[in-house]
């Protein structure tokens, strides 16, 4: 895979790093020289001097052939004037940007725009961590607005349909574990001593989730 990053902080250079010990080559570009000192020294990242949105600097890196680009200045302004050009221009499959201002983030997206809205991750990130801190989710989509979470159920839940456990646009049984085999319940699919379950849920909802799994502890 061949990924173009823009941006040589500690988010571009981490990810070009690791990129590149997965056996991807990266195409590393920032405006300020001394950035390249954060790079390891590594066959597979090329380090480019200049702007991302800067058209000769962009074919210097070979983004006609790229397969994905990401954006991950410190300038929300940049950062899409780089990604559109990327995805506008020169049709890269896939493009990510950083944005700092979560407004913006939502009007990127409906531009068909994926983006990591720093602000509004932190803040889902920290909130789960004072409040829901034993219920670690598996996987965040979006902005961290949806997130899916691992529960073993607690025995007074026993015997109870697993569709039982489900909120309208908040709460959903997507998965079970159950004697180490996974499988979709059904909705009639009882829960089972041991079952470890699989919830997609939204953020706003943890304390919801954290109710119909805490009760026996009275935590």
């Amino acid at each position: 895979m061949k990924v173009i990053v823009v941006g040589c902080g500690r988010v571009g250079s981490g990810l070009a790093t690791l990129l590149a010990s997965e056996g991807h080559d990266v195409e590393v570009v920032d405006r300020r020289p001394k950035a390249a000192r954060r790079l390891p020294d590594s066959p597979r990242i090329r380090f480019h001097e200049g702007n991302g949105f800067s058209r000769t600097v962009l074919r210097a890196t070979g983004i006609e052939h790229a397969d994905a680009f990401v954006a991950v200045t410190s300038g929300d302004n940049s950062n899409i004037v780089s990604a559109r050009t990327a995805k506008d221009t020169y049709r890269v499959p896939i493009v990510l940007a950083r944005i700092y201002d979560p407004r913006r983030a939502d009007i990127y997206r409906d531009l068909g725009i994926p983006t990591i809205a720093s602000v509004r991750w932190t803040v889902h990130q920290l909130h789960r961590m004072l409040l829901h801190r034993h219920m670690s989710p598996e996987f965040g989509f979006g902005n961290g607005e949806t997130l899916l979470v691992r529960s073993e159920v607690p025995a007074y839940l026993v015997g109870r349909r697993l569709a039982e456990f489900e909120v309208d646009g908040e709460i959903r049984v997507v998965e079970v574990t159950r004697a180490g085999r996974s499988l979709i319940p059904a909705r009639d699919t009882p829960a089972q001593t041991g079952d470890l379950v699989t919830f997609a849920v939204a953020a706003t909802a943890l304390a919801r989730l954290r109710g119909f799994l805490d009760k026996e502890l009275g935590t």
